[in-house]
Formats: structure tokens, C-alpha cells, sequence
């Protein structure tokens, strides 16, 4: 997993509160096990019409959001479905970071798990984003995980927190196979011990 440390980007305002997980990826594309190539379909049913072409009023469709690694949006992100397609779809799209005042349980989890950094601010700092987001590429949004503040092209600083434990994750890029790992001396000290203990057993 990709740590993540501080992030400059642009900033996608989506003004939408209970974004569901059939919004961010629909159904219809969980044809793969693969986290990668999800980011093509990533809000599908927003982002083109029925015949394919793109809907030109999205704002993952205009510039300079179609390079987006922040997104900006209401309460109740994530709702619906458990899918894990759904962080793996914004990631592989470039979004780095989801700001909203709240989000679904499950998706909050899958987003640390897959290195998409779920931050939660009030709906009217949420607000606040947005107007700033509009200002376009002049507009850049910095996400600084180590001090837990988001800057605004203002400059001013608006704290927010992480779980400890997951900000350490985040961080230094662990996902739940690489915090095992992390344990792999010890892990292969106790085999070895088993081993030599119960030879019968590996056999």
C-alpha cells in the first residue's frame, strides 16, 4: 500500500450527501477481482450518458478535476453496499483523499485498508472546501496527515483526527498483509521452534 504522508492536489467538489457505493463503482463493472482498472468506471451513472459519451456537467468530466486526488462531499459517504470495489475505484481513478463530514462504517474501513485517507470535517468547513475547490487548479488543497490538518489556498489550517493506529498505518503504507509482516522475524522464530518441537507436523 502507498503510504501517505502529506498531499497537494486539486480538490473535486461533489455537493451530494448519501453517496452510495453503487454510485462509486456500479455494479455491473465488479467483474474483477483485481484492484486495478476500476478508475474507468468510477461514477459511472454521473459521469456518461447512455450512449456512452461523457456528461460534460459532471465535474470529473471538466478541468482540471478530471486530475482530482482530493474529493469534497456531504454526510453519509459510502453508504450501501460493503463493496470494497469502491476505495479501489477512487484510487485507481487518483483520489487520494475523501473529505466529508461522515462516512459509512464498512467504507471508512476499506479506505484504510487501501490507502485512500477518509477525512472527516464539519458540513459547513465541507462547504468551505467546496467554494475553494471552484477556484479550479488555483485552488490546491494540502491533506498533511503527520501534523492532521488540511490547508486551504488561504493558507488558514483546519485540524482534524485520525485513530492513532491507523494514522501510523497510513503513514508507513501498511495494509493488513504488511502489518503481519512487520512480525515476520518473530513469525519465523516460532515455526522454527514448532518445527524442531513437532517435526511430524512438517512433515
Amino acid at each position: 500500500m502507498q503510504a501517505f504522508t502529506t498531499l497537494t492536489g486539486i480538490a473535486a467538489p461533489l455537493p451530494k450527501a448519501n453517496v452510495d457505493t453503487d454510485q462509486i463503482i456500479p455494479a455491473r463493472f465488479l467483474k474483477s477481482i483485481s484492484r486495478s482498472g476500476f478508475g474507468k468506471n468510477l461514477f459511472a451513472n454521473f459521469r456518461f450518458k447512455e450512449d456512452g459519451s461523457e456528461n460534460p456537467d459532471f465535474v470529473l468530466n471538466q478541468e482540471p478535476y478530471r486530475h482530482a486526488e482530493v474529493l469534497i462531499a456531504f454526510e453519509n459517504f459510502g453508504c450501501g453496499s460493503s463493496r470494497e470495489h469502491a476505495p479501489w475505484a477512487l484510487l485507481d481513478f487518483g483520489i487520494r483523499c475523501v473529505i466529508a463530514p461522515d462516512f459509512a462504517d464498512i467504507f471508512h474501513n476499506n479506505c484504510f485498508k487501501n490507502g485512500v485517507l477518509p477525512v472527516r470535517l464539519p458540513k459547513e468547513v465541507c462547504a468551505q472546501l467546496m467554494e475553494d475547490a471552484k477556484l479550479g487548479a488555483n485552488a490546491r488543497i494540502t491533506v498533511d496527515l503527520e501534523r492532521e490538518v488540511v490547508v486551504r489556498p488561504n493558507g488558514e489550517e483546519i485540524p482534524f483526527k485520525i485513530d492513532p493506529l491507523r494514522r501510523h498505518l497510513m503513514l508507513n503504507g501498511l495494509d493488513d498483509i504488511g502489518q503481519t509482516m512487520q512480525h515476520a522475524t518473530a513469525i519465523d522464530t516460532f515455526e522454527a521452534k514448532q518445527k524442531a518441537a513437532q517435526p511430524w507436523l512438517y512433515a
